[in-house]
């Protein structure tokens, strides 16, 4: 993927790594819209970069996901970066008697959601790269996350078929992997001990200009590389 002079939609970009991404995006000369559920928070974001474009979607409800794509059809055809960022976290057990319900949330927006957007913005002619965000909990769970890492391993296992299914368009396809950072994912206050969203950023930047398609950042790296016999010593440290 080239750095500069794209036209890109980050979903789930008016706070942490969208947010993030956006500011980086627009650092290098590109133009950058950014949707999400909360009004209040885009506008938040574009007045601290008044370069963005945003647009309310709660992407959850599929009838907002159609009318974002026709939107950026309408009003911005030359898009040619989807980055599918969006996302929430639910710390719960299989036992609470609101499982399923947490669980149903998750699920449509972390694989439901970016698997519509993936196959609504295949139609846009000047699309030639998807960024799908997934998460070093992908490789390794941390079960107090169950359902969460389990979207996040399916968004691994499509972003590969993906990748495959679309290189005689052209269309690059890259996965971000990040370990925990310092956001508000899950609840605020659980991450603030984790390596800043800035820190990730500029080191996905530093791999996108040298080619890569799988970033990796601090313990993302590791868990993403590792044999059987590291993973079962990833999943004892992390689930004591």
């Amino acid at each position: 993927m080239k750095p500069d002079s794209n036209k890109i939609l980050i979903t789930g970009g008016a706070t942490g790594i969208g947010l993030g991404l956006a500011e980086r995006f627009i650092r290098e000369n590109n133009t950058v819209i950014i949707c999400g559920r909360r009004e209040d928070a885009l506008k938040a974001a574009a007045e601290k970069f008044p370069a963005l474009i945003t647009r309310v979607c709660d992407l959850s409800v599929e009838s907002e996901r159609i009318d974002l794509y026709n939107w950026i059809s309408k009003n911005h055809p030359g898009l040619n970066v989807l980055v599918n960022n969006a996302g929430i976290q639910k710390w719960m057990n299989v036992s609470d008697k609101d499982f399923y319900q947490k669980a149903h949330e998750e699920i449509t927006t972390n694989v439901l959601a970016p698997l519509h957007l993936t196959n609504l913005f295949l139609g846009l002619k000047a699309l030639n790269t998807i960024i799908n965000v997934s998460s070093g909990l992908a490789f390794i769970p941390l079960s107090k996350v169950p359902v969460y890492c389990g979207t996040k391993a399916f968004m691994r296992s499509f972003t590969l078929s993906l990748r495959h299914q679309v290189k005689t368009k052209n269309i690059e396809v890259i996965e971000m992997i990040p370990p925990a950072l310092n956001t508000d994912l899950g609840a605020k206050g659980i991450h603030d001990g984790n390596p800043a969203v800035s820190d990730f950023v500029e080191a996905v930047f530093n791999q996108m200009k040298e080619g890569k398609t799988e970033l990796t950042f601090g313990t993302s790296e590791a868990r993403a590389k590792a044999n059987t016999e590291a993973i079962s010593g990833f999943f004892s440290k992390m689930n004591p």
